[in-house]
């Protein structure tokens, strides 16, 4: 049922909720709050303590003009409330002046009591006009456009009263586990009468949310093992005397990882692996391993990279530690004659190892021989593409890795077909990067200081959250800043990078930077992965309270590659406890495991992969609080209902139907 169809929603209101990704009421029903109003406790804000954060009614009686500084964009109304004056402040919210007049309202935000001063920072505000008669824990909904927190609340009711909402848990699941009614707990969700109510229709949910998506991903990896084809003849010594030419000893997790691949190719089944470790742990030394143990015994392997960046430096490592085998490269960015001989010399079985980006999964290339597949950053990989180069070759062993540390209690989700052998130690010889969280006052300190270090010869990376500025203009765009800081520091030479450039020119500035043709890149997170330029000691990223706790580790990891001492400066652009706590888990904090896990708890599953995944595989769930171990228990429930044969027709269809995309999905 399209959206259009429910009262009230004309041809304007349609495209405002478009833009927030809602086109069917069932978009509707999902649509979670992203937080609650508890009516029952409104306060009077001259009794309220510091930093306490408050519900008031008040008066708007005046706005200031928006104050536009360097760094910030300040917006003021001056408030009142039963004659007792105070202020409400906004940071980088400029949009707020459009949407703000004189009236009253409902403000929920944090207080402020400095110097006899009181202020409500960044609080969320409705209109509290002479109908309202909103009563008990109310949901508030993000907005777009001209839309209103009492035009999304109807029309989620509406939604909920005229769409069909089943489980697709076997009903003896349910019995089983006495599990609640799903269209209860959907109606809860939105419409709670107290906290202890929406908690357990949240778990509830996500329960529904993590069964289909477990239960999906049963169904389409199909968990059988496959017969091994071919046999590898390089022997232990000759693994050995590889190791020796990388000129440093191997950790403790590399020689485990490495006599995982080795014993596993001597295994009756095909090899499907998942190699995870921490930034800097050294994955990609263990994978030219397993590479070697293929070409040695005569077959083919081939190196697949999301980017050409990184595919360029892996082809040059290649070359590095396999003088004596033919090494070919294949990417987008290479003209067609390029590619064309390329093609002719891997279907003429003249090349060893194949390196390159999705071009070497198009359905022209031909690879002979071919019995290995390393995929570089699995999670840039749809499970579709990954399969696509498996399928090159009759039973060809897959080793994924993955730098994105994930907790155990996803893992078991998305990796439960796979075998997982994790590196949790680093070399020794790796520094442990500074990090500091830097406030505004110090902002300009810190520009002096990059601008010391760059004449130095030192480099620095600034990492921006989008590329563009929006009607919102809440957080620093990347084109915005690499604006501002030409201006600001002019004898600096700063680039600029970021996904829409097309492959060819991202490949081109990374080269440049790496080159040292460059200071300082301003980019968004396609530095993320991937990057190694040993002389970039400073890691800049602007809003990180936007990113995820492991995103941010990932970042840091670009820096700290050299023999110099690095730091990372984390600059807050809306400052809160659950803000400030994050961030200091990852300044105090070196491991990326339990930063990850610290990054699920705080977090939930819901958003812990971002929002670039296809199909909405969990941004459903994203805004729903609830404890990990809904995780464990929708992986219990869904192993009982395998076990029992309860896959029936209905749970098959509703989870491929749910996920039709998730051979496709791309984890962040």
């Amino acid at each position: 049922m399209k959206i259009s169809s429910l009262r009230s929603i004309g041809e304007k209101r349609e495209k405002d909720f478009q833009k927030l990704g809602l086109y069917e009421a069932e978009d509707l029903v999902r649509f979670y709050p992203r937080a609650y109003l508890d009516l029952t406790e409104r306060v009077s804000i001259k009794t309220a303590y510091h930093n306490d954060v408050i519900l008031v009614a008040c008066e708007v009686t005046r706005l200031a003009p928006v104050q536009y500084g360097s760094r910030q964009k300040l917006v003021k109304a001056y408030c009142s409330q039963d004659g007792y004056p105070f202020t409400a402040v906004w940071f980088n919210q400029p949009y707020v002046a459009q949407k703000l007049k004189p009236g009253e309202y409902l403000f929920y935000g944090r207080v402020q009591n400095k110097y006899g001063q009181i202020s409500l920072v960044n609080p969320t505000f409705e209109p509290l006009d002479k109908n309202y008669r909103l009563k008990g824990i109310i949901p508030v909904y993000s907005l777009k456009g001209k839309l209103q927190q009492k035009v999304v609340r109807s029309a989620v009711k509406e939604a909920l009263s005229r769409t069909d909402i089943s489980s697709i848990i076997p009903q003896k699941i349910i019995q089983k586990y006495n599990l609640p009614s799903l269209e209860k707990a959907f109606w809860q969700v939105h419409n709670p009468t107290s906290q202890i109510e929406k908690d357990e229709a949240s778990e509830r949910i996500a329960l529904e949310e993590y069964f289909t998506l477990i239960s999906a991903f049963k169904i389409i990896k199909g968990g059988k093992e496959e017969a091994r084809l071919r046999r590898y003849s390089a022997t232990a010594n000759e693994v050995k005397d590889f190791v020796k030419r990388f000129g440093f000893e191997f950790t403790d997790g590399q020689k485990h990882a490495v006599n995982d691949i080795f014993e596993n190719l001597r295994a009756p089944t095909k090899m499907n692996r998942l190699l995870q470790g921490d930034v800097g742990s050294g994955k990609t030394a263990v994978a030219l391993c397993g590479i070697f143990m293929a070409v040695k015994s005569g077959y083919t392997a081939a190196y697949l990279s999301p980017t050409e960046v990184l595919a360029a430096q892996n082809y040059e490592l290649l070359k590095k530690y396999f003088p004596d085998y033919e090494i070919g490269y294949l990417a987008g960015g290479m003209t067609a004659k390029e590619k064309r001989e390329l093609k002719a010399r891997l279907k003429n079985g003249e090349i060893d190892i194949v390196c390159g980006t999705h071009a070497v999964i198009q359905g022209d290339v031909e690879i002979p021989r071919l019995a290995f597949i390393v995929c570089d950053e699995q999670h840039r990989f749809g499970v579709a593409q990954r399969n696509a180069l498996a399928e090159k070759g009759e039973g060809v062993d897959v080793l994924v890795m993955s730098a994105t540390p994930i907790p155990r209690t996803l893992s078991l989700i998305f990796y439960g077909d796979l075998d997982v052998t994790t590196i949790t130690d680093k070399p020794k010889a790796r520094q442990e990067i500074a990090t500091s969280i830097i406030p505004e006052s110090k902002y300009n300190d810190m520009l002096d200081y990059v601008q010391k270090e760059t004449r130095l010869g030192k480099q620095a990376y600034f990492v921006c959250a989008k590329i563009d500025d929006d009607e919102e203009g809440s957080i620093v765009s990347v084109t915005e800043l690499y604006d501002e800081l030409k201006t600001r520091l002019p004898s600096v030479r700063f680039a600029l990078l970021h996904g829409r450039m097309k492959e060819k020119e991202k490949a081109e500035i990374m080269t440049a930077f790496k080159n040292h043709e460059y200071d300082c890149l301003v980019s968004t997170t396609v530095i993320e992965v991937g990057i190694d330029v040993p002389n970039a000691t400073i890691m800049i990223i602007s809003n990180a309270e936007r990113f995820g706790l492991s995103q941010l580790h990932q970042l840091r990891g670009r820096v700290g590659r050299g023999a110099e001492k690095s730091y990372c400066f984390l600059l807050m652009g809306a400052e809160s406890d659950t803000a400030k706590e994050r961030l200091l888990t990852l300044k105090n904090n070196a491991d990326g495991f339990k930063i990850a896990e610290k990054d699920l708890e705080m977090r939930g599953g819901g958003d812990f992969f971002g929002t670039r995944q296809s199909g909405k595989m969990l941004g459903d769930i994203k805004n729903l609080k609830y404890p990990t171990q809904v995780v464990f228990a929708a992986k219990r429930l869904s192993d009982d209902a395998f076990e029992m044969r309860l896959d029936d027709e209905k749970l098959r269809r509703a989870a491929l139907k749910k996920y039709d995309s998730l051979k496709d999905v791309v984890l962040n």
